[in-house]
C-alpha cells in the first residue's frame, strides 16, 4: 500500500536553521548531538541569555548550565559536558562546509550570540550607560554639573554626535526610549542630575590645576558626576514600577521576565557597581531541591496498610497454551456486514481485505471484528498481527481509543522498588509526612520481549527516588503504583528523548515527582494537581481501584 508523506522545514532562525548544533559527551569522551526539537530548545534559551535552561517542559530530565557548558542530570546530579557547534545550516546546503568550532574556547574568551535589542527599561539603563562610558572613552562627551537653573529634564540626555562623526549605534533608540520613563520620575531629579553636552574642547580633570588638555577617558567620570548619573537613571526606572537589577557577584537575573543581563564587561561592573548609593536589588536565583536532609534508619517508618517495604520484579512469562486467535476471541464480535470506513491499522477499507503484508496469521484477510467495549471495528487479520508484535501477554488494546481488554503487562526489565515514611513534609503538604519510593534497576541483557534481543542495556540515573505525600490519597497512588511495577509498567527499555542513548532504561508515560523541596523541573512540589494526574496515568494504563482486587498485596 502506497500513502503520501511528507517533510517540514526547520525555521531559519532555529538553531538548524542556523547550523547550529547542541552536542553532549557521552562516556567514550566523544560527543552526540542532542535530538532536533532539544537543540532548538536549548538555542532559544541561549540566545535569550537566560543562565540555564531546564528540559522538563519537553519531557527530559535534564537542566543545562550555560555558565558551566554543562548538563545535569536533575535526579542524580551527575554532569556532563555540552557544546554548540556551527555546521552546516539544516536541510543541508551545497557549498563550502563553515569551520567547526565550539563554544566557549575558553573561560575568558565566551562570544554571547547576537540578540535583538530589548526595549525594557532594565536594558535601556544598562544600555544607556555603556553608551556613555563607550563615548567618555573617545572624547565624544564629557560630564558636566549643571550651573543654571534647569528645566524638567526628560531623564539623562542622550550622547550628542561629535561634529562629523556618527552617533553609535542604538543610542537613538536608548534616547527615545527613556523619555517614557523619565516623564513619570526624572522630574524630581533636575536639580541634582548631571548633564551630557558636546565635547568640542576637552577639558582638564578635577583637582589637577592646569590647563594643560588631556584625553578624556573613564578619569573624566568622576565619582560625584557617576553616582549622579547611576541615581537619577536608577529612579527614573523605579518609578516606572521597575527594579534594576545585577547580575554581578554570582547573582542571578530573575524578576523581569525574559530579560537577562548580558554579561558584565569591563568598565560596565565598575559604572553599575561603584557609585554610592545606586538603589541595586541582587536576588539569587531559586536553588533547586533534589532531596530531603539525611534520615536516620530508626527515623524511616513503614507504611500502614502495605506490607513489607520492598518489592523485587522478575521477567513475567506470557500466558502459554493460548493462540493470538483464542485470546481475541473472547474481546471481539464478528461483523458480517463492514462499515463503509476504513480500518485504522492497515488503513484499507473494511469491505475490502486487510492490506498487512507481513507474515500471515491463521485467520482470513477479509474477516472483520468488532471489539465488545468500545465498539471499533478492524480486520481479524490486523488485530492477530498487532497482537503478535506486542507483548503477546494475553491483554489486547484498541489502536484507537486505548480501551484495555485483560490485564496488561509491560516489559520492565528486573528490579528492586523500596517505600517507606520520612518524617518530612513535602512543599504544599505541610500536614502529613513523605512517602519516599526508591527504584533500583541494574544494567543487563534485552530479552525476547524487548527491542534488541540478546543485546545489553544500561541503566542510567539508578537509584531514582521519588516521593508522595503520606496523606491519604497519595498512599492511594503508592498501591495502584505497586501494583504497575508487578505489572512491569512504570519502566521500559528504548532511546532516552534526553539524551538519546539507545537500548537504556527509561521511563514508560508514568509520572514521578523527583524533585523534594522545590519545583524548578515542574517534578516537584507544590503541585495541587499531580496526585489526579498521575491517577489517570495509572488508569490509562489499565490500572485503577479495581485492579487491587486483583492483586495480592
Amino acid at each position: 500500500t502506497i500513502r503520501p508523506v511528507r517533510r517540514s522545514y526547520y525555521d531559519p532562525s532555529s538553531a538548524p536553521g542556523k547550523g547550529v548544533v547542541w552536542e553532549w559527551e557521552n562516556d567514550s569522551g566523544s560527543w552526540t548531538p542532542y535530538d532536533m526539537d532539544v537543540g532548538i530548545t536549548i538555542q532559544r534559551a541561549y540566545e535569550k541569555q537566560h543562565p540555564w535552561v531546564d528540559l522538563s517542559a519537553i519531557g527530559f530530565c535534564y537542566v543545562i548550565d550555560f555558565a558551566t557548558m554543562g548538563q545535569i542530570n536533575r535526579q542524580t546530579q551527575r554532569k556532563r559536558r555540552v557544546r554548540r557547534r556551527l555546521d552546516m545550516v539544516y536541510p543541508l546546503v551545497s557549498g563550502t562546509l563553515p569551520k567547526s568550532q565550539s563554544w566557549p574556547a575558553s573561560p575568558g574568551t565566551a562570544a554571547a550570540p547576537p540578540v535583538p535589542a530589548c526595549a525594557c527599561p532594565q536594558c535601556l539603563l544598562v544600555m544607556s550607560v555603556k553608551a556613555t562610558v563607550s563615548a567618555a572613552g573617545h572624547g565624544t562627551a564629557t560630564l558636566q554639573p549643571r550651573k543654571a537653573p534647569p528645566a524638567p529634564p526628560a531623564g539623562p540626555k542622550a550622547l550628542a554626535p561629535a561634529p562629523g562623526g556618527k552617533m553609535p549605534d542604538g543610542m537613538a533608540t536608548v534616547r527615545g526610549s527613556l523619555k517614557p520613563l523619565a516623564a513619570q520620575g526624572g522630574r524630581r531629579q533636575a536639580a541634582s542630575t548631571p548633564a551630557l553636552s558636546s565635547a568640542s574642547t576637552t577639558t582638564s580633570p578635577p583637582g589637577t590645576g592646569s590647563g594643560k588638555a588631556s584625553r578624556p577617558g573613564l578619569g573624566t567620570l568622576n565619582r560625584s558626576h557617576l553616582q549622579r548619573l547611576a541615581i537619577a537613571q536608577s529612579r527614573v526606572l523605579i518609578a516606572s514600577g521597575v527594579v534594576v537589577l545585577g547580575e554581578h557577584l554570582g547573582f542571578g537575573v530573575t524578576l523581569v521576565p525574559q530579560c537577562y543581563f548580558e554579561p558584565p564587561r569591563p568598565g560596565i561592573t565598575g559604572i553599575l557597581m561603584s557609585a554610592a548609593g545606586l538603589p541595586v536589588c541582587l536576588t539569587r536565583p531559586p536553588k533547586l531541591v533534589l532531596h530531603p536532609p539525611p534520615v536516620s534508619k530508626s527515623e524511616i517508618q513503614s507504611i500502614p496498610g502495605i506490607s513489607h517495604t520492598c518489592r523485587k520484579t522478575t521477567k513475567k512469562q506470557a500466558k502459554k497454551g493460548k493462540t493470538p486467535e483464542e485470546v481475541l476471541k473472547k474481546y471481539l464480535q464478528k461483523v458480517r456486514h463492514p462499515p463503509d470506513e476504513d480500518c485504522t491499522i492497515c488503513m484499507e477499507r473494511l469491505s475490502a481485505p486487510s492490506g498487512y503484508k507481513g507474515p500471515q496469521p491463521a485467520v482470513k484477510p477479509d474477516l472483520v471484528g468488532k471489539l465488545v467495549k468500545c465498539g471499533h471495528v478492524f480486520h481479524l487479520h490486523c488485530l492477530v498481527a498487532m497482537y503478535n508484535n506486542g507483548n503477546k501477554d494475553g491483554s489486547l488494546q484498541c489502536p484507537t481509543c486505548k480501551t484495555i481488554y485483560g490485564v496488561k503487562t509491560g516489559t520492565q526489565p528486573p528490579g528492586k522498588m523500596e517505600y517507606h515514611i520520612i518524617p518530612h513534609a513535602l512543599p504544599g503538604h505541610s500536614d502529613c509526612k513523605t512517602i519516599r519510593i526508591i527504584y533500583n534497576i541494574p544494567p543487563g541483557v534485552q530479552g525476547p520481549e524487548h527491542p534488541n534481543p540478546g543485546k545489553s542495556f544500561t541503566a542510567r540515573g539508578f537509584p531514582r527516588h521519588c516521593y508522595l505525600p503520606d496523606s491519604e490519597k497519595g498512599r492511594k497512588v503508592l498501591k495502584l503504583l505497586l501494583v504497575a511495577w508487578d505489572r512491569r509498567l512504570i519502566f521500559a527499555i528504548g532511546t532516552s528523548s534526553t539524551t538519546g542513548e539507545s537500548d537504556t532504561v527509561i521511563w514508560n508515560e508514568i509520572h514521578h515527582k523527583t524533585e523534594f523541596g522545590s519545583n524548578l523541573t515542574g517534578h516537584g512540589y507544590p503541585d495541587i494537581n499531580y496526585l489526579d494526574n498521575v491517577l489517570a496515568e495509572l488508569a490509562a494504563q489499565g490500572i485503577t481501584e479495581e485492579s487491587l482486587a486483583q492483586e495480592k498485596d
